[in-house]
């Protein structure tokens, strides 16, 4: 393959030391995430396919799964759990009966809108630990090269679908928060 571009040496030490960081990245998201929606009686995979679901808007299990980096019947089966709490919805698509969609119901999407308008409720060390660089360099960290290894390992649709989710969630994010017009 591309054997001759590195070292062994190079090579072990450049995948345990994205190995070290990505764990201690991970355990200080998995904390903030967990106490963020622990109020709302969720763990990290309800929430994440919740997240999905609403910007998604009628997404496949299989694209819950893959965008969750989650096994298909994790994503079914928590999916499952949202459903008996009123969260979420499952349909079948008349030109496409193999697969099962998810939706979130009127219920889902008023929670995570509380969730989002409750942020700053709980603290968050990922986001203390990049202000100084925000008020360094005027912007929060990129992860440009990070996204590039990414979709070289998950592919083109999977950064097609962060893109959208998080244009979307820009998006609503503004519709929410938008300040109203003031009538003269």
């Amino acid at each position: 393959m591309s054997e001759g571009l590195y070292t062994m040496k190079e090579a072990m030490l450049f995948s345990q030391r994205v190995a070290q960081l990505s764990k201690a990245l991970w355990k200080a998201v998995e904390k903030d995430w967990q106490t963020w929606i622990k109020p709302y009686d969720l763990n990290i995979n309800e929430h994440h396919i919740l997240w999905i679901s609403y910007h998604l808007k009628g997404a496949s299990i299989s694209d819950v799964a893959k965008f969750g980096v989650m096994h298909v019947s994790t994503a079914f089966n928590f999916s499952k759990k949202l459903e008996e709490r009123g969260l979420l919805k499952f349909s079948k698509r008349d030109d496409d009966k193999r697969n099962t969609y998810v939706e979130l119901t009127e219920e889902g999407c008023e929670l995570i809108v509380l969730m989002n308008e409750n942020y700053h409720n709980t603290e968050h060390s990922i986001l203390e630990g990049s202000l100084p660089l925000k008020e360094l360099y005027g912007r929060f960290p990129e992860f440009l090269d990070v996204m590039a290894v990414i979709r070289n390992i998950y592919g083109d649709d999977f950064i097609e679908i962060f893109e959208h989710s998080f244009k979307n969630f820009k998006e609503t994010f503004d519709d929410i928060h938008a300040p109203a017009s003031i009538s003269q």
